[in-house]
């Protein structure tokens, strides 16, 4: 208990001093807001791969709550989910990123579905660095819950293409199709991702946002309208 105090208070803690200001801050924005955000990871494991979650305050709300899968929380608990109040837009030392951001009329009610998701979020008692299911893999089940968001993850999101037994599904964003064998091979395709090719967990692909590369993860940036998408279509 005392290691998983100590763990929670610098995470704290660094949230705090590494927050890139991308997240509004609840006393002076009103509107619902969510955003997904990606970090690298700590270790050497961040040279090959973000951890990702989700970020909503609902509308009024005096601060955020995230949605995220821990891996090693598992050595106490009996899931990796995460539901908590903390600041959004960072992650220990590393540089948050920003994947996807909705705001303004509508939010809540894609706030409500976000919360429905992960509750239902089915691998919560296990996790799997790779090819996952991992927080990416988490991440990805909440874009296809809720395809409204529009969430384009890039190539460094090793996990997002797991899909457990499933063959056939929506690409992570909750678009277009989906053909992977267990996360470690695959394609896709959709109006948000573009084309991507899945070999061993490293994501090759082109859309609107730039070239994903592994490693890499995007050359390129994304846009983020102001306005909640209407009702995604396939």
């Amino acid at each position: 208990m005392a290691v998983r105090a100590l763990i929670l208070m610098l995470l704290s803690f660094t949230s705090l001093a590494n927050a890139t200001g991308l997240a509004p801050d609840p006393a002076l924005v009103r509107e619902a807001v969510v955003q997904v955000y990606g970090a690298r990871t700590m270790g050497a494991k961040g040279l090959f791969g973000v951890h990702t979650w989700v970020a909503v305050k609902p509308a009024n709300a005096p601060q955020w709550t995230v949605y995220e899968v821990i891996g090693w929380r598992l050595r106490w608990n009996d899931s990796a989910l995460v539901i908590r109040h903390r600041q959004p837009d960072a992650w220990f030392d590393s540089k948050a990123e920003l994947y996807a951001d909705k705001r303004g009329p509508g939010v809540d009610e894609l706030i409500r579905r976000i919360d429905e998701a992960a509750r239902d979020y089915p691998y919560a008692r296990e996790y799997t660095l790779w090819p996952g299911p991992n927080s990416n893999t988490f991440t990805a089940w909440i874009g296809r819950a809720v395809p409204e968001l529009g969430i384009d993850l890039p190539a460094t999101a090793i996990g997002k293409d797991f899909t457990g037994t499933q063959v056939f599904s929506r690409a992570p964003s909750g678009r277009g199709v989906q053909f992977s064998l267990g996360g470690v091979f695959g394609l896709s395709a959709s109006g948000v991702e573009g084309l991507e090719l899945n070999i061993l967990s490293l994501n090759f692909g082109v859309s609107s946002s730039g070239i994903k590369l592994p490693l890499i993860g995007r050359i390129g940036s994304l846009s983020f309208p102001t306005a909640v998408a209407q009702p995604a279509t396939p």
